[in-house]
């Protein structure tokens, strides 16, 4: 399976997509053809664990890369969690991707990853990532001690948590920790100059760990391929599911399972009250808002996605198709808080707010069209991660696990820069000593 830029038709290998992590154009990385992977997991059964899936499809996009031996291997290294679909009623099933050990659908992802840069790579490399909230934890746990990689995670200003300083490189381990004098965006900025600086670039061996890495991103349609797998027997309409949209990367892994041969009647871009790309879904021109409504389900306060540029590939290639595939919901944050309760009160179940906003998209798309479908849910993150908030609004006591209380310890950097290129090249040699 080979993959192009967004920007141009020239294809790589995927070891080098995911070695690379961006092409040098400035686009990002995607499959330039599809294959049909309907013979690898059509005929599994509820039986089947997320390993066995996954060793299963990885060959069919690692061809020439890694056999079905190194398949399993990567699968049993990366994953020591699985998904849990849970069907509610004849409408409805949640998808849970909590269970990893952030408690958000990102471990999936940042875990397949970590495995595979290690199975593949033979010489020392880099990983760079822009992370906030529990993402850097969830790569300081998955790169940690893997063999030849150099994890470098920058934060924005304000506290970071959750990192044990043991697997630190100046204690010797593999992470660098270092926090940038800005914001997010900053923190994104200087990873695109450096993956774009071809001599900063080689001297690293440089790569990325967020979701432009397309080695992050392609494994999440590994999830949905599994909820079809498990509900296969027990359900006989129309397959659709809702996903909370924040930058887009999750929908993508959707679409190119239903590629794979998935069986999807069609998606909902669930979205908040910033609803990013409404006007693109709706046929008109996209354009974004300067800076994004705060509301109660913050990692979907989005303007800008920043996988755009793979969304509109989609839609360049078969628009008539896609204008029947994806379907977009927004949701306020008054919606938010009663489908929190009513998901309680209903089904006994607890979601965050961006399962809400999911939940809720779903019910108000079957609402408006009710054509005999059934709904999976992509319930992203854990409940405990908003506790006092779904807490306050269901009665209920939220059961916290222990390491995701650990999650809020705070954590000092290895180095506080500004966000310019030379300052971070001067803080990795001074943290690997």
């Amino acid at each position: 399976m080979l993959f192009k830029s967004t920007r141009s038709d020239d294809t790589v290998s995927f070891k080098k997509a995911i070695l690379k992590g961006c092409p040098l154009d400035g686009g990002l990385f995607i499959p330039a053809s599809v294959p049909d992977m309907r013979q690898f997991f059509l005929y599994m059964d509820s039986g089947t664990v997320y390993t066995e899936l996954v060793s299963a499809i990885s060959p069919s996009f690692l061809e020439g890369d890694v056999n079905p031996i190194v398949a399993a291997r990567v699968a049993e290294s990366a994953f020591d969690f699985e998904p849990e679909v849970q069907q509610l009623d004849e409408k409805f099933s949640i998808l849970k991707l909590y269970n990893g050990p952030t408690g958000v659908f990102k471990d999936f992802g940042i875990a397949f990853l970590a495995a595979i840069i290690e199975e593949l790579n033979n010489d020392k490399v880099m990983v760079l990532t822009a992370a906030r909230h529990d993402t850097g934890v969830s790569i300081a746990r998955a790169f940690r001690g893997r063999k030849n990689i150099t994890a470098v995670i920058l934060y924005p200003s304000g506290p970071i948590r959750g990192l044990d300083e043991s697997v630190f490189v100046q204690n010797g381990g593999n992470i660098i920790p270092i926090q940038i004098k800005g914001y997010f965006d900053d923190c994104q900025r200087i990873i695109r100059s450096a993956m774009l600086d071809r001599g900063f670039a080689e001297r690293y061996n440089i790569t990325s760990a967020n979701a432009v890495n397309v080695g992050r991103l392609l494994p999440q349609a590994f999830y949905y391929l599994y909820a079809f797998v498990k509900l296969k027997k027990s359900i006989a309409d129309d397959l659709v599911f809702s996903v909370p949209c924040g930058n887009f990367g999750n929908l993508i892994a959707g679409l190119y399972a239903w590629k794979f041969g998935l069986p999807v009647h069609g998606f909902i871009a669930a979205m908040n009250a910033n609803n990013s790309f409404g006007d693109f879904f709706s046929g008109r021109t996209f354009n974004p808002a300067l800076t994004p409504l705060i509301t109660n389900s913050p990692a979907m306060d989005v303007c800008y996605p920043s996988n755009y540029e793979r969304m509109f590939s989609f839609y360049q290639e078969s628009p008539a198709v896609m204008r029947n595939m994806v379907f977009s919901e927004a949701v306020d944050d008054t919606t938010t808080i009663k489908t929190i309760r009513s998901a309680w009160e209903k089904f006994g179940i607890l979601l965050n707010p961006h399962s809400a906003v999911a939940f809720a998209a779903a019910e108000q798309a079957f609402a408006e069209k009710d054509n005999g479908s059934h709904c999976v849910v992509l319930a992203t993150g854990h409940p405990a991660k908003f506790a006092d908030f779904v807490s306050r609004i269901t009665g209920q006591n939220i059961t916290i696990p222990q390491e995701f209380a650990m999650l809020k310890n705070i954590s000092k950097p290895t180095a506080l820069i500004p966000a310019e290129l030379d300052a971070l090249e001067s803080s990795i040699a001074a943290a690997a000593g």
